[in-house]
């Protein structure tokens, strides 16, 4: 078991089921001790011999993590007792303060012996408290499960369980950028998996490839913003706090170096943007606009309100399409389809767009891409497993992602021009 006092550390990584391959490949382009060693594991990435720099450039730099956690003790739980022995022995005062609130955390695969994630929490809370109480002159740190100063993580799996401390705070896909979102915003680590899927961002090499890059559907600028933060190379993490700056651990100089390298070697580039945006809500645009600001990439994108369905190429160079298309009564916002933008809005306030509207929509969202963006690839993510017979395209490439609980595939379609 590692403390605070090791100079090496044991992480866990989670991700988004079918992200493990990219996140192990843009874990090993980070880490800076040549002995750490990263591993795919089941939802997630395993880094063993990191350092503590490790840790902070982790946090502050990787896109499709959405945790870097210490694992700080791991053993064989059957029952509760078990594992409030096992929370008890580790030496919680040397992480954090007795002043500093704290919360735990619980998730648990095939860990069928315990009916109650509460209840296993509710173990692990009461044995940090008491470690505290037996250590602290009979004081204990209080218990905050909104804004904790520190979060402790339980993870069980069959009859056996792993505490960790966790040192992101908040989850990583916040970026600290956005302010305005539309009705179904794409977390910033699922866009991350979508431009590593296609090909467009290299996560080993930290570099992205000389093509232009559109999204037709941007909503709040998610997919085309997490694009430009790698175009030029600015740490996905560079304007938000973490959790590890509350820990005893902490050296508040090494990571004022570590944050000022990272944001010293961005590109300064001001070449034409080749990072695209629209939306048929020409609210969104502007919103998209305004997260692009504070994204400092207001320089490298360009937004422009507009129909899908109508909007021509951004750029002569044939390029690749990323979209999160709609659906539902995300249609009804997302093109005319024959009929006015206001038309389509009143539709979906008066009920959910139906199978005829998306039919529609999807065949001349392909028809318009025949005729206009012939020499271009579209990748869109989807769960819906009839899109290709929408489309009337052969998806010549299917990479399975997860947004949030919902199965979904990112599909390939290699776009030809009408003849």
């Amino acid at each position: 078991m590692n403390t605070a006092a090791n100079t090496s550390f044991s992480l866990f990584l989670p991700c988004a089921s079918g992200c493990e391959a990219w996140l192990a490949q843009e874990v090993r382009g980070l880490l800076s001790t040549g002995s750490a060693q990263a591993h795919e594991a089941r939802g997630g990435v395993r880094v063993q011999r990191a350092a503590w720099h490790d840790v902070l450039r982790l946090n502050l730099q990787s896109r499709l993590a959405q945790r870097v956690l210490i694992e700080v003790a791991h053993g064989r739980c059957r029952d509760a007792r078990a594992l409030y022995a096992l929370a008890a022995s580790v030496p919680w005062e040397r992480w954090f303060e007795v002043q500093r609130r704290f919360r735990v955390d619980a998730t648990a695969h095939a860990a069928g012996g315990w009916r109650s994630l509460n209840y296993a929490a509710l173990c692990v809370k009461d044995a940090v408290a008491d470690r505290f109480r037996a250590h602290c002159g009979g004081v204990r740190p209080s218990v905050d499960t909104h804004t904790p100063d520190v979060r402790v993580a339980l993870h069980l799996e069959g009859d056996a369980a792993t505490l960790s401390v966790d040192t992101s705070g908040e989850p990583l896909f916040k970026r600290g950028w956005r302010q305005g979102k539309g009705d179904a915003p794409l977390k910033e680590t699922l866009a991350a998996a979508m431009l590593a899927a296609c090909g467009w961002w290299l996560p080993a090499e930290q570099r992205v490839l000389d093509v232009p890059l559109y999204d037709p559907c941007c909503g709040s600028g998610t997919i085309v913003i997490e694009a430009a933060q790698m175009l030029l190379g600015a740490p996905a993490g560079g304007q938000r706090r973490f959790g590890f700056e509350r820990l005893r651990r902490h050296d508040a100089a090494l990571w004022r170096t570590t944050r000022q390298q990272a944001l010293d070697a961005r590109c300064t580039d001001k070449a034409a943007p080749r990072i695209f945006g629209s939306d048929v809500s020409h609210r969104m645009a502007d919103f998209a606009a305004r997260n692009a600001e504070r994204a400092g990439v207001a320089d490298a994108v360009q937004f422009r309100g507009g129909d899908a369905l109508q909007r021509l190429p951004p750029i002569s160079q044939p390029g690749v399409l990323l979209l999160n298309p709609p659906y539902g009564q995300r249609i009804a916002a997302a093109g005319a389809a024959g009929v006015s933008a206001r038309q389509w809005q009143q539709q979906g306030q008066q009920g959910e767009a139906g199978e005829g509207d998306a039919a529609e929509f999807f065949a001349r969202l392909a028809a318009h891409w025949k005729t206009h963006y012939g020499g271009w690839t579209a990748w869109l993510l989807t769960p819906d497993a009839q899109l290709p017979a929408r489309l009337r395209l052969k998806a010549t490439r299917r990479v399975p992602l997860h947004n949030g609980p919902i199965e979904c595939r990112l599909m390939r379609f290699e776009l030809t021009a009408r003849r």
